[in-house]
């Protein structure tokens, strides 16, 4: 293992939520340079009580990261999870607290972030995607917009109809040099797994970041939910996702990886109670925008839920990248 990581690419992951820091845990010990470009457009639970409290970019996706890269202590690793549970703590997490007091006395958010990086000693860097204070707004195709990352999915159930396109208020914030800098000197970017609207494409929404991976020459991957989620994506296909984020500026993309795993018929029906299913992989209009379809068994085979499972995603990525790079097909 150490001698793969220390001959893998220079990776750039993209994205938020729990599907970005599942998969850096797959790929902590299998690459060599690994860099995480986070979303800052959330403004739910905890970490939208701090937002609005310090007026402070959202910590709670920066920290899931952070704590799924740190080489610290078990009972460090729990004391970042805590919640709190009880008074004007209650849902808050430890860890979002440590990164506010951090911001408290550094200069700037990614500041903070990187003071965090050393005190976990964490393999690779996690980098907010902006420093800018920025809100997610929402267009339906019936012309409905709203305003909040937190208040998307619902609206949308309201409106019964898809998004069209989201933006950051304000719009085109400038990205941080330092994440401009990681997609340029990248071999393999990586944008999901996660939330498509709301976790996702809102990076490529910070002016220089959709700029530096179409001009960039390393190998481009979506990888694509193994669900639908409702309030978001219900109904769309594998290719659905992909021109959604072409349309929001994504260019040269090259491979959408997929799961390819059975899900328990128990699995299933519970969620499609909750009006969710697997994403459809249609490979014909794939290859008609110019992707690739690779197909591999991802999910987690004992979860209770239909998620990526990290060593099965990290190793698939890296043998993806292998392959490649053997064949000079990127």
């Amino acid at each position: 293992m150490d001698r793969e990581k220390q001959s893998g690419p220079r990776v750039v992951a993209i994205g938020g939520g729990n599907g970005l820091s599942t998969m850096l845990r797959g790929l902590k010990t299998r690459v060599r340079d690994l860099t995480a470009i986070v979303t800052v457009a959330d403004d739910g639970g905890g970490s939208g009580v701090l937002r609005q409290d310090l007026g402070m970019p959202p910590p709670g996706d920066i920290r899931n990261c952070m704590q799924a890269l740190a080489n610290v202590e078990p009972v460090m690793s729990r004391l970042l999870a805590y919640r709190f549970t009880e008074g004007s703590l209650s849902g808050q997490a430890f860890g979002n607290l440590l990164l506010a007091a951090l911001n408290g006395i550094s200069d700037s958010f990614d500041q903070a972030v990187a003071k965090m990086s050393q005190v976990l000693a964490i393999s690779g860097r996690v980098l907010p995607v902006t420093n800018a204070d920025v809100q997610l707004e929402a267009v339906f195709e019936n012309g409905a917009t709203v305003v909040g990352e937190s208040s998307i999915c619902d609206f949308k159930k309201s409106q019964d109809c898809r998004i069209h396109r989201v933006r950051l208020l304000p719009e085109r914030p400038a990205a941080l040099p330092a994440v401009v800098e990681a997609i340029g000197q990248a071999d393999l970017i990586l944008l999901g797994p996660g939330s498509l609207y709301t976790s996702v494409i809102p990076n490529l929404l910070v002016d220089g970041v959709a700029q530096a991976i179409a001009g960039s020459k390393a190998m481009k991957v979506y990888i694509c939910n193994i669900m639908t989620q409702d309030g978001e994506t219900e109904n769309m296909t594998a290719a659905d996702h992909v021109l959604a984020l072409m349309d929001h500026g994504l260019g040269g993309l090259d491979v959408c990886l997929c799961n390819s795993a059975p899900l328990s018929p128990e699995l299933l029906e519970r969620y499609r109670a909750e009006g969710a299913q697997p994403i459809a992989v249609d490979k014909d209009r794939l290859a008609a925008l110019g992707v690739e379809t690779v197909a591999c068994p991802l999910a987690d085979r004992d979860g209770a839920y239909a998620r990526h499972d990290p060593q099965r995603l990290g190793e698939a990525v890296v043998e993806l990248y292998r392959q490649r790079a053997q064949t000079k097909v990127f």
